[in-house]
């Protein structure tokens, strides 16, 4: 017992150095793929036709020098089930810049997978150099401290790094460091000047039979949405990498398909993170009852093909936009059923349940957890066990535990 609480004491103490350092790496990736997206959509026409080139150079530099880092996320979760997996140091320009181009250059695709990566690799280094044997631990830290500083919600953040692992597993041993280091990265990110994106919503509507049956229709709709996105980018990964096993000629002509498409549809309207289309869903803008549609399938081809970056916040996007479709079909406030997409969509998508009925709570307010509940219930429910984490391993029952 005695070295149970000793381990914790050892490990909240590093979470502090790890939140701080990886608080600082989110708040400079972050604030620099936010200039980098306003620039490309005041220069989107000058930058989309060179998206093919940039995919170009992300290959010959994950080729070139990745080596094993080029696993990415996959290399996370695999030392984060305790294997003898090492994350190397160049893992975080590397993933940085490449995420950069992606955006620079108008592909579809997220931030989060980066600053996880950004967490768990100076965990992880930082874990070799203090000589702490449990790095699985380490790396669930780290992995907290890069999700909450790049979103800066710390309880979704530290519920996330320890469920995501394992679904239907939660590591509690983990979850006090994970939070300390959570609190502490996205302190110093706020402080260094990341903004976190934040909305009241006000006049809920009353929690009733009629208004339960409807969210356990959103939550059918948001778990089906978040397993398709999941389901596809596998498929899409796996068959273009038989169809098109050159890497360079996947994502040459992956990426001027990408361009054309762009251009096409709304003219950038789903380049980058989405988060165009949350301010439109949360800000009474115009949307299009087909946005969510396009978002998924853009930002499937996008990682598909061979560009960085991350999934969640195309899913924030996605979920979002098909809440305001389902908002206005069912006649109820469109900001309302839009927060239940942005936490649910995200919910199946990752196979998780705690964090995002955090996330939407730390977004949009703790009055909304009773809705969330219900909803993120259902589509956790209906994603059939897919992740967009393909390296999350499941909770195996026993046979006597299973029903005959």
């Amino acid at each position: 017992m005695r070295r149970y609480y000793h381990d914790i004491l050892i490990w909240s103490a590093l979470a502090i150095v790890i939140g701080v350092v990886t608080g600082a790496l989110d708040a400079l990736f972050g604030i620099v793929l936010l200039q980098i997206s306003d620039f490309r959509t005041e220069h989107f026409a000058y930058l989309i036709p060179f998206l093919a080139l940039a995919g170009l150079l992300i290959t010959f530099f994950y080729q070139r020098f990745g080596k094993v880092a080029g696993r990415g996320m996959g290399l996370v979760f695999s030392v984060g089930h305790q294997s003898d997996d090492v994350i190397p140091k160049r893992l975080i320009p590397m993933v940085m810049i490449s995420t950069w181009l992606t955006h620079l250059f108008g592909g579809s695709a997220g931030r989060e997978g980066v600053a996880i990566q950004i967490g768990a690799t100076f965990a992880n280094f930082f874990g070799d150099i203090v000589g702490v044997k449990n790095r699985h631990i380490i790396v669930m830290i780290g992995m907290a401290a890069g999700f909450s500083g790049l979103f800066q919600t710390p309880f979704a953040a530290t519920l996330f790094a320890v469920e995501a692992l394992v679904a239907g597993v939660i590591a509690y041993r983990a979850m006090v460091p994970a939070l300390i280091a959570s609190i502490t990265a996205a302190q110093t990110a706020h402080a260094l000047g990341l903004e976190k994106f934040t909305f009241s919503l006000t006049k809920l509507p009353t929690l009733d039979s009629g208004l339960t049956l409807k969210l356990l229709i959103f939550g059918i709709a948001f778990g089906l949405t978040g397993f398709a996105f999941s389901w596809l980018l596998a498929e899409a990964k796996a068959r273009l990498t038989v169809y098109l096993p050159n890497p360079y000629l996947k994502i040459a002509l992956g990426a001027v398909l990408l361009s054309v498409l762009f251009i096409l549809l709304g003219n950038g309207r789903y380049s980058g993170l989405g988060t165009n289309l949350i301010a439109a869903a949360f800000g009474g803008r115009h949307l299009i009852a087909w946005d969510f549609i396009l978002k998924l399938l853009l930002t499937v081809l996008t990682l598909s093909i061979g560009f960085q970056g991350g999934e969640v916040t195309p899913l924030f996007a996605i979920g979002a936009t098909l809440g305001a479709s389902l908002a206005l079909a069912f006649g109820l406030p469109i900001p309302f059923v839009a927060a239940l997409g942005y936490a649910a969509v995200f919910a199946a998508a990752t196979n998780t349940f705690f964090a995002p009925v955090l996330i939407g709570c730390e977004i949009f307010g703790y009055q909304l957890m009773p809705y969330l509940l219900i909803t993120v219930l259902i589509s956790y429910t209906l994603n059939f066990n897919k992740s967009i984490y393909t390296a999350q391993t499941f909770l195996q029952l026993k046979q006597t535990d299973t029903l005959s």
